[in-house]
């Protein structure tokens, strides 16, 4: 199976990296064999990958970065990049590759701190690998002085370094740095293609994988969390259930409380398994014997580790509400077609007498605020309010109408 195999849905843009990939392997071999470079080239040094929630993005650039670093014998008889069995595929999809670099938020901005090592890495040589690669995978949350350091860094690119950036849209991005890129757009998977997928690669019950495809509309990594985590299917009907318990204002407090506690219990679970790990991982690192005291002058790095692991811990917070919010808006979006009449396909099906009970009880524009509701406290959390006020504010909303 290849590294393209796995994008659902994407073939023009696995079409598009595929050329690309061949031409930057041939632009690798013609230079270590002293050979004249080729003049017309797909391949560039910068990528811009967008799309909405679910497409993908992160996994096509990380396909990509495969492909480049791809060592398959194949290659010299004709055969694209990307073989997803070679050393230099596996490690790169693995994201233990010495030469594919990833930058990741892990609180709400990707700080220039964050980047200062990354930026400085990429005008070096590939140490293993064929490229030196550079994959950020929350380019709409590089700040101010973050995005400038990449700017930089890539308006003077060195020659064997490319960098792929990842961002909900183009203007997410800074203007300045997106005009130097080769931007890529991917689409939302269709059901059906999701469905197939969960099926043939996780083997999971075609009902199944069906239902959970229907019900996160193409996102293929919720999807599969849906099919095979009964705690998430729990928490999804949880979520369901709420729009018909908010008929009074101390019903809505509590559904607002409910909803941020849960967020906060998915947040420390992971902290659970994370942090621990990686404190007892960087002491050893620092030279400390284990249960033993750090070396002195180590205090400060492991305070830096401490204010990682908490924005981690309030992000993960935010991207669980955010989660659910959107199974809150697929919700009252399935409420509006029924009100509609539309042929639109529900994507709550499971919920069908809910939301036959709120249809008739509310007209399409009472619906419309309710959604606008969910989005302004979306936008209301990108801008750091208290979680539960922004849920709490949502909630008497919602049961305005």
């Amino acid at each position: 199976m290849t590294v393209w195999d796995d994008l659902v849905g994407q073939d023009k843009v696995s079409a598009v990296l595929g050329a690309a990939a061949r031409d930057a392997d041939a632009l690798v071999t013609a230079a270590a064999a002293g050979q004249p470079l080729p003049e017309a080239s797909k391949m560039t040094h910068a990528w811009l990958f967008t799309g909405p929630p679910g497409a993908g993005r992160n996994q096509t650039a990380r396909a990509f970065a495969a492909a480049l670093q791809c060592v398959s014998p194949d290659r010299a008889l004709g055969g694209t990049p990307g073989c997803g069995f070679c050393d230099g595929c596996h490690t790169a999809l693995l994201g233990t590759h010495a030469d594919v670099n990833t930058v990741a938020a892990v609180g709400s901005e990707i700080l220039v701190k964050d980047m200062r090592d990354t930026v400085r890495k990429s005008y070096t040589a590939p140490a293993t690998g064929r490229w030196q690669i550079i994959l950020v995978e929350d380019a709409e949350r590089l700040n101010e002085k973050s995005a400038n350091a990449v700017l930089k860094a890539v308006e003077e690119p060195a020659p064997r370094t490319v960098w792929l950036l990842c961002a909900p849209s183009v203007e997410d991005v800074l203007p300045t740095i997106r005009s130097r890129c080769r931007h890529l757009n991917l689409r939302t998977p269709s059901v059906e293609a999701v469905a197939d997928t969960l099926v043939r690669r996780d083997g999971i019950e075609p009902d199944v994988a069906a239902a959970a495809a229907r019900a996160t509309q193409g996102h293929v990594d919720r999807a599969r969390r849906l099919a095979t985590d009964p705690a998430a299917r729990e928490r999804r009907a949880a979520v369901l259930k709420l729009p018909l318990r908010l008929d009074e204002v101390g019903a809505c407090l509590r559904a607002a409380q409910e909803l941020v506690d849960a967020a906060a219990e998915d947040a420390k679970q992971l902290a659970e398994e994370m942090d621990g790990k990686e404190a007892e991982e960087l002491k050893a690192a620092l030279g400390a014997a284990q249960g033993g005291r750090l070396p002195r002058g180590t205090a400060g790095v492991m305070k830096d580790l401490e204010d990682m692991q908490k924005r981690r811990r309030t992000r993960t917070q935010r991207d669980s509400l955010d989660v659910a919010l959107g199974d809150l808006t697929a919700f009252y979006r399935d409420v509006l077609a029924l009100q509609l009449g539309s042929r639109v396909a529900i994507a709550n099906a499971d919920a069908g007498d809910a939301l036959e009970r709120l249809a008739r009880g509310s007209g399409p524009e009472a619906t419309l605020r309710r959604i606008e509701a969910i989005a302004a406290c979306r936008e209301a959390l990108d801008r750091n309010v208290a979680p539960l006020l922004a849920v709490e504010a949502m909630t008497m909303a919602l049961r305005a109408g």
